[in-house]
């Protein structure tokens, strides 16, 4: 999406280096992809291996000095996010922006992961609709394919802030990027 799928990471004193999909070094990545030989190759690997990556992309990697860390999960409460919110506790994180498309399907995965938050003591800082709609680059109509308001639904029946949404123009628009 940000067009860095064939970079690879490198290696300083300090650990491994984020890469860098822009010339201002504004926004820096790191993924299990970027090491691999073969970007279409799974990863077919179980917990104490998988949560020893996680840690280690957590711990390792030379951010430098950084405002914000965007940790992009797949839907769930598995043992990934037990690990990321573990391995995070000692940074003192702010807490978790919630990321959800309008449909029922996603805003029940959602559902669970605002329980989990909760449970593992993580503070929700919001909740984001993605996906919200598509606004023609035209005539600035929007059209709800995927239906609408399902994450301010969300975020009113948890009292969590609802912060906005994004549109598909905008995924787009990285796309083209």
């Amino acid at each position: 999406m940000l067009g860095a799928g064939d970079q690879r990471v490198h290696q300083s004193s300090d650990g491994w280096v984020p890469i860098y999909p822009g010339n201002d070094k504004s926004v820096g990545l790191m993924s299990i992809g970027f090491l691999l030989s073969n970007p279409d190759e799974a990863v077919v690997w179980r917990g104490p291996k998988k949560n020893a990556l996680i840690k280690q992309l957590l711990d390792d990697v030379y951010w430098d000095n950084i405002d914000y860390l965007l940790i992009d999960t797949p839907p769930g409460t598995s043992d990934e996010h037990i690990t990321v919110v573990e391995a995070l506790r000692d940074y003192n994180p702010d807490g978790s922006i919630l990321v959800t498309t309008p449909q029922a399907v996603s805003t029940a995965d959602v559902r669970r992961e605002i329980t989990f938050c909760r449970k593992a003591a993580l503070p929700i800082l919001g909740i984001i609709e993605n996906m919200s709609g598509y606004v023609c680059p035209n005539c600035e109509e929007c059209t709800n394919i995927f239906s609408s308001g399902g994450g301010k639904g969300l975020a009113d029946e948890f009292g969590i802030p609802f912060l906005g949404t994004l549109d598909c123009l905008w995924i787009v628009f990285l796309l083209r990027e």
